[in-house]
C-alpha cells in the first residue's frame, strides 16, 4: 500500500524475550512475568455517525476495507458511548477517565481565546501521565486534534506526552491547517507550516514514524491518534475567496471512480472517510511489518455522533438525534477493538461500555497505578473485551450537556432536553431509535432511574466542594 508524504525507515527487528501471555487475570492485568507489555493505540475520528460505517450499517455506501478488516480481526462494539456529545468535552473525558462535570471541561472550547486558553484544568491527570508510572517505560505520542486547551502548561508535551504533532484547535482546514486566520499546526510546542499536506496523512504518518522509532528502541508505546477528519472546517477557517466544501485528497476519490472535482457533498464526504480508512490501513500494515501487530491493543471510535446540519450527508441510523444532543445519536458511537489472541476475531460485543473506560484499560495494560486522590468514572473494560464476562462494569451511566440530562440503567434510559421538562423514558433494548416514550405508562421506572441521577449529581457537588477546600495538585501521580 502506497503511503503519501512519508519518509521510509529501514528497520530490522529481532523479537527477543517472552511473548505477552495470552491470558489476563480477572482484573484484566497481564501477568507480572510477562516481559513484553502490549503497545496501546487509540484512534478517534471526528463526528462520524453510528450508521456511517458499513461494519455498523450494511447499507452504508462508504468504502472502508481496512476498518472492515479490523472488525473481522477483532470485535465490533454496538453499545459503546462517548463521554459527551461534543468534541472538547468528549476528548477531555477520554483522556481523564472522568465525566465532564468532574474534570470541569463540560463545554466546547470556542475561538482562539478558548482553544489557546487553559481548557482542561492543569490539575487533571491524563492517560500518558498515568503511563509514566508503568514499570515498563512506555513512550507516548499524540498526533492530531487536541482541542482541550493550548496555553502554557496545557499543551500535550506538558501533560505527559513525549511527542505531539497536531492542531491546537478543532475544525481547521484539512490542507492549510488554519483556524480563524491563524496557523494551528504544532510540533510539540513549536508552530510549524506544512501547507498542502492533508491532515489525515500528516497525523497518521507522524504516528507511524513514532511507532517505528520506539519499536526500534525496543520500547513499549502508547499512541493517541485523534483525526480531525471528517469534521467540516467551517467558514471562518477557509481562506478568503476559497470555496468551503468537504475536502479530501485526490487519491480518495479513485475507489469510487470519481474525479476530485466531484461536486456532490455526500460523495465528497464519503471520500474523506475513505481517506481515513486508507491512513488506518497504512498504520496497520506498519504494525505487521514491524512484527508487533499481535502485541498491540487497538481501539477505534468516533468522538460523537454526526451533527444535524449534515444528516442528509451522514447517518446516525438507526439512532435518533445527533451530535451535541443526549439522544442516542449524539452519544452512542461506532467502535472497534483489535487485540489478536486476546479479543476474539469476528465478534460483536453488545455490552455497554464508554470512552472513559480507556483510561482504565491503558493503566491495566501498562501495569500503571492510577492516582488515588480522585474519582474515576471509567471502569476496566478488558474483561468484557476479552470475553471473560458479558456483564457491563457500569451499573448506570450519567450524562449532562447544556441543560440536557440523561441516565442509562439496564435496558432503560431517562432523558430530557431541559431540567425544566419532564423526563422521557425509553427501553433501549426494544426501541433503539427512542421513538416510544414510556414515561406516562411507567412512572415507577422514571422514579427509579431518577434516584441514581440525583445521587450522582450530589456526589459531584460534594467532590467539587472537597476539591475547593483541598485542591488537587498537578504533581499527583
Amino acid at each position: 500500500m502506497q503511503r503519501p508524504h512519508i519518509k521510509f525507515n529501514s528497520i530490522v527487528l529481532v523479537l527477543l524475550g517472552a511473548c505477552f501471555l495470552s491470558s489476563i487475570s480477572s482484573y484484566g492485568r497481564q501477568s507480572p512475568n510477562s516481559t513484553s507489555p502490549p503497545n496501546i493505540l487509540i484512534i478517534t475520528v471526528d463526528n462520524v455517525g453510528y450508521g456511517d460505517f458499513s461494519f455498523m450499517n450494511e447499507a452504508s455506501p462508504i468504502l472502508t476495507p481496512n476498518l472492515n478488516k479490523i472488525a473481522k480481526q477483532g470485535a465490533i462494539l454496538t453499545d459503546f458511548y462517548t463521554g459527551s456529545p461534543t468534541c472538547t468535552a468528549s476528548r477531555a473525558s477520554l483522556l481523564t477517565g472522568r465525566i465532564p462535570q468532574r474534570n470541569k471541561l463540560d463545554y466546547q472550547l470556542g475561538g482562539l481565546a478558548g482553544n489557546y486558553g487553559i481548557g482542561l484544568p492543569q490539575t487533571e491527570i491524563i492517560i500518558p501521565k498515568v503511563l509514566k508510572n508503568s514499570p515498563h517505560g512506555y513512550q507516548t505520542g499524540a498526533f492530531g486534534k487536541w482541542n482541550i486547551g493550548f496555553a502554557p502548561g496545557s499543551r500535550p508535551t506538558e501533560r505527559g506526552f513525549d511527542e505531539f504533532l497536531g492542531i491546537a484547535s478543532g475544525n481547521v482546514d484539512h490542507f492549510s491547517h488554519v483556524y480563524a486566520g491563524r496557523h494551528d499546526l504544532y510540533h510539540n510546542t513549536t508552530a510549524i507550516n506544512r501547507h498542502g499536506e492533508y491532515s489525515t496523512d500528516l497525523f497518521a504518518n507522524a504516528a507511524i514514524d513514532f511507532i517505528n522509532e520506539k519499536t526500534s528502541e525496543n520500547k513499549p508505546w502508547m499512541v493517541y491518534l485523534p483525526f480531525d477528519a471528517p469534521h467540516h472546517p467551517g467558514d471562518r477557517n477557509i481562506a478568503p475567496g476559497e470555496e468551503n466544501i468537504w475536502k479530501a485528497p485526490d487519491y480518495a476519490f479513485k475507489p469510487y471512480g470519481l474525479s476530485p472535482d466531484e461536486r456532490d457533498p455526500k460523495k465528497r464526504f464519503n471520500a474523506i472517510v475513505t481517506a481515513i480508512d486508507m491512513a488506518v490501513g497504512r498504520l496497520m500494515d506498519s504494525l505487521d511489518e514491524l512484527g508487533i501487530a499481535d502485541n498491540t491493543f487497538v481501539f477505534f471510535y468516533s468522538d460523537n455522533g454526526a451533527f444535524y446540519p449534515y444528516l442528509d450527508i451522514q447517518s446516525n441510523a438507526p439512532l435518533n438525534g445527533a451530535g451535541v444532543t443526549l439522544w442516542e445519536g449524539g452519544i452512542r458511537v461506532p467502535a472497534l477493538v483489535r487485540w489478536p489472541g486476546k479479543v476474539k476475531a469476528n465478534e460483536t460485543i453488545d455490552t455497554r461500555l464508554w470512552s472513559l473506560d480507556l483510561m482504565q484499560a491503558a493503566a491495566n495494560l501498562a501495569e500503571a497505578e492510577l492516582p488515588q486522590d480522585r474519582y474515576y468514572d471509567g471502569r476496566n473494560p478488558l474483561p468484557v473485551l476479552t470475553g471473560a464476562t458479558k456483564h457491563s462494569p457500569h451499573a448506570s451511566m450519567f450524562f449532562k450537556y447544556k441543560g440536557q440530562e440523561a441516565l442509562i440503567w439496564g435496558d432503560y434510559k431517562i432523558f430530557r432536553e431541559s431540567n425544566e421538562e419532564p423526563w422521557k423514558l425509553f427501553n433501549l433494548q426494544e426501541d433503539i431509535g427512542e421513538t416510544n416514550d414510556l414515561a406516562e405508562k411507567r412512572p415507577d421506572l422514571v422514579k427509579k432511574l431518577e434516584e441514581p441521577f440525583k445521587l450522582t449529581e450530589a456526589e459531584i457537588k460534594s467532590d467539587l466542594e472537597r476539591e475547593r477546600l483541598t485542591p488537587y495538585t498537578s504533581n499527583n501521580n
